[in-house]
């Protein structure tokens, strides 16, 4: 079970952090709401993605491991 709950929190976690800031960046870049936002905003949350979810799948559990030993010091 707690695989599964380990992959689920890795597609959800990097689904809402990569929509969030692919959005933010491209607005940034783009000076604003513009015709080209959406398309590009899409194009960039797709390869942010890629590479954010490998990134929390692998990290998270490492750094959960870290903290935990930290905080319990």
């Amino acid at each position: 079970m707690e695989k599964k709950v380990h992959l689920v929190f890795s597609i959800v976690m990097s689904l809402f952090m990569v929509c969030i800031m692919s959005f933010v960046v491209t607005y940034v870049n783009l000076g604003g709401w513009s015709e080209q936002l959406i398309e590009k905003w899409l194009s960039s949350f797709a390869v942010a993605w890629f590479v954010a979810f490998p990134i929390i799948f692998i990290f998270s559990p490492i750094f959960r491991k870290a903290i935990v030993k930290a905080l319990s010091k």
